[in-house]
C-alpha cells in the first residue's frame, strides 16, 4: 500500500487528484472523531474536518519538501485538527457573546413593521453621514463589532467610539423622523443589528471562494475544481442541518440556526493557512494542546486500568510518554487534580439525584471532563458543573428530536404531531421514555417573544436549577435556548429595561441588572430584580 507521504508527494508533484482522494478516505474519521470530542456538534465537527484537509491541500507542496522529510501525517492532522477546533468555539463564543449584548440593548421597541419602514431608505441615510459616523455605524451594528474593536479601527479610546456611534444613530434618527417614520435611538440600533446584514444564498461563497483557497496549492486548473469537489464531499452529504431562530426573552437568546449551511460553509473556506512549524507564535497554544490531551488521556488511563485491558493501556501509557516530552510535572499533577474533579461531581451528583435527569444516560466521559473544568470548591461551583452537564444532554436530545420532528412532519402532509410518543419512530435510535416525559409539545405563544413563526413548539416542562439552566425550545425549522428565569420574570423586567434604555440614550456601557432598581416601583419588579442579580453572582462565581 502506498504511503502516506507518498501520495502527498503525489498530490503536490504530479496533480494527481486520486491520490488527496486516497489521503482523505484514510484520515477523515480520524480528524472528524477528534473534532467532534472537543467541539461537540456534528455540524461545527464537519466544518473543522473540512478545514483541516483544505489547510493540508494547501499545505501539501510544502509539507512534502519540508526539510528530513515529509512529518507523519497523522500526527499533523491530529495536531491541525486540534488548534482549528479550539479556534472553533472560541470562534462561536465570541459569537454569542455579541448576540447577548445585543439582546440586553432591546429595549422592546423594535417590530418587524419598524424595518420595513426604515429598510428601503436606509442606505440613503447612511449615505447622508459624513465618512467617520458612517464608518462607525458599519462597524457597530452591520459587522457587530465591540466598542472597543470600533475604537481601535477608527483609531480613538472606546469611550469616544460611544459617542461617535451615539451620535450617528442620533443622526440616522433624525433623518428617518424627517421622513415621517418615529423609531427611538436605542430601537434603531436593534434593529440594524438584526436586519441590516442578511445571509448570502447558500453555496455562493463557497463557489466564489473554493477556487481561490486552492489556487494556493499551484496545481492545475482541472485539479482545482476537482479538489473543491472532494473539499465539498462532507457538507453535500450532510442530510439534516440545524436551523434556528432568536429568541429575545429577557437576559435569554434564542440561537439562529437556519443559516448554519451558509455560514459553515463561509468561515470554512476562508479559514487562513497555518503551517505547523516556524511560526513562533503558536508554541504556548501547542503546549496548551498537549496539556489537554494529557488530560484526556489519563482520565482514559485510569479507566482502562479497571478493565485490565493490558494491551490499551501498554499504548496509553506510550502516548502519555510522548506528551510528556512537552509537558512538565506540574502540568502532570494538574491532569491527576482534573480527574479527581470529574470523581467528584459524580460522588456529589449521587448524593444530590434531585441534580440528575434522565437525559444523563447519554452524557460522555469528555462531556464530565469538560464540566469538571473548574475548581469545585463551593456549593455554586457543583451547581454549575451540573447546570453545564444538563445543557449538553438536552442539547443532544434537541438534535435528535429536531431530525425526528422534520421526518414526522414530511410523513405526516406537514402536520405537528399532538404528542411526543408519535417521534418514536422516526428516532434513529429510541429515546427511552422517562426522557420524553421531561419535554411537552406547547403553543410557540407559551414563551414570549422568541419569534420563531410557528404555532407549535417542543420545550423542557420546567428548569431543575431555574438561575442556572437554559430552556431548550425545538420547532419544525431549527432549534436553540432561551433562559428559564427570563421567560418567568420577562413581564416585570421588560418595562424597566426600557425605561433604563430611554433614560441612558441606548447606552448600555456600563449597565448592570442593580441599576434596574430605581426605576421598579412594585414588589414583584424588585424581587425580579433580585432574581437576576442572583443569577449574574451564581453565573459569574461571585
Amino acid at each position: 500500500m502506498t504511503s502516506d507521504s507518498d501520495l502527498l508527494g503525489q498530490y503536490a508533484r504530479k496533480n494527481l487528484q486520486d491520490a488527496f482522494t486516497e489521503i482523505v478516505r484514510r484520515h477523515v474519521d480520524l480528524v472528524y472523531s477528534a473534532a467532534l470530542r472537543q467541539v461537540r456538534s456534528p455540524q461545527l465537527a464537519e466544518e473543522v474536518t473540512q478545514s483541516v484537509f483544505t489547510d493540508l491541500a494547501r499545505s501539501a507542496g510544502k509539507l512534502s519538501n519540508a526539510a528530513g522529510g515529509s512529518p507523519v501525517l497523522t500526527a499533523w492532522l491530529y495536531v491541525v485538527t486540534r488548534r482549528t477546533a479550539i479556534d472553533a468555539v472560541r470562534t462561536e463564543s465570541r459569537r454569542q457573546l455579541r448576540e447577548q449584548i445585543a439582546v440586553e440593548m432591546n429595549n422592546m421597541n423594535a417590530t418587524a413593521n419598524d424595518w420595513m419602514q426604515i429598510a428601503p431608505l436606509l442606505d440613503d441615510a447612511m449615505t447622508a453621514l459624513d465618512e467617520t459616523d458612517r464608518a462607525a455605524v458599519l462597524l457597530r451594528y452591520f459587522e457587530n463589532k465591540s466598542l472597543h474593536e470600533v475604537g481601535a479601527t477608527l483609531g480613538t479610546s472606546d469611550d469616544a467610539a460611544q459617542k461617535r456611534v451615539s451620535r450617528a444613530v442620533e443622526k440616522l434618527r433624525e433623518f428617518f423622523s424627517k421622513q415621517k417614520i418615529t423609531i427611538g435611538a436605542s430601537g434603531l440600533a436593534v434593529l440594524i443589528s438584526t436586519n441590516a446584514v442578511q445571509s448570502a444564498p447558500i453555496g455562493l461563497a463557497a463557489t466564489i471562494s473554493a477556487a481561490a483557497i486552492l489556487t494556493g496549492t499551484a496545481v492545475s486548473t482541472s485539479t482545482v475544481v476537482a479538489t473543491t469537489k472532494i473539499i465539498a464531499m462532507t457538507t453535500l452529504q450532510k442530510s439534516i442541518i440545524g436551523v434556528a431562530f432568536i429568541a429575545a426573552v429577557g437576559t435569554g437568546i434564542f440561537e439562529a440556526h437556519q443559516n448554519a449551511k451558509s455560514q459553515n460553509q463561509n468561515r470554512t473556506l476562508q479559514k487562513q493557512s497555518v503551517l505547523l512549524a516556524g511560526q513562533i507564535q503558536q508554541l504556548q497554544r501547542e503546549r496548551d494542546d498537549a496539556t489537554n490531551q494529557l488530560a484526556g488521556s489519563l482520565a482514559e488511563n485510569a479507566q482502562l486500568k479497571s478493565d485490565s485491558n493490558e494491551n490499551e493501556l501498554l499504548k496509553l501509557r506510550s502516548e502519555v510518554t510522548q506528551l510528556h516530552k512537552g509537558a512538565s510535572d506540574p502540568t502532570a499533577d494538574a491532569a491527576k487534580n482534573w480527574l479527581t474533579r470529574v470523581n467528584q461531581l459524580k460522588e456529589w451528583a449521587e448524593q444530590n439525584p434531585a441534580a440528575e435527569i434522565p437525559e444523563f444516560k447519554l452524557l460522555t466521559k469528555q462531556d464530565w471532563l469538560n464540566a469538571a473544568r473548574s475548581d469545585l470548591n463551593t456549593d455554586a461551583d457543583y451547581r454549575r458543573a451540573m447546570s453545564s452537564l444538563r445543557d449538553t444532554t438536552e442539547n443532544k436530545v434537541a438534535s435528535m428530536m429536531h431530525s425526528a420532528l422534520g421526518k414526522y412532519i414530511q410523513a405526516n402532509g406537514g402536520q405537528f404531531p399532538s404528542d411526543l410518543s408519535q417521534l418514536q419512530l422516526y428516532f434513529d435510535s429510541p429515546l427511552d421514555d422517562a426522557i420524553l416525559q421531561r419535554w411537552e409539545i406547547v403553543p410557540a405563544k407559551t414563551i414570549p417573544n422568541i419569534g420563531v413563526g410557528e404555532p407549535n413548539i417542543i420545550t423542557e416542562k420546567s428548569a431543575v436549577d431555574d438561575l442556572l439552566d437554559t430552556r431548550m425550545v425545538i420547532g419544525a425549522r431549527g432549534y436553540g435556548n432561551t433562559d428559564f428565569l427570563g421567560t418567568e420574570i420577562g413581564d416585570a423586567v421588560n418595562p424597566l429595561r426600557k425605561a433604563y434604555g430611554e433614560a441612558h440614550g441606548g447606552n448600555w456601557t456600563g449597565f448592570n441588572n442593580s441599576n434596574l432598581l430605581e426605576y421598579a416601583t412594585r414588589p414583584e419588579q424588585k424581587a425580579a430584580i433580585q432574581k437576576l442579580i442572583e443569577q449574574q453572582q451564581l453565573r459569574s462565581g461571585q
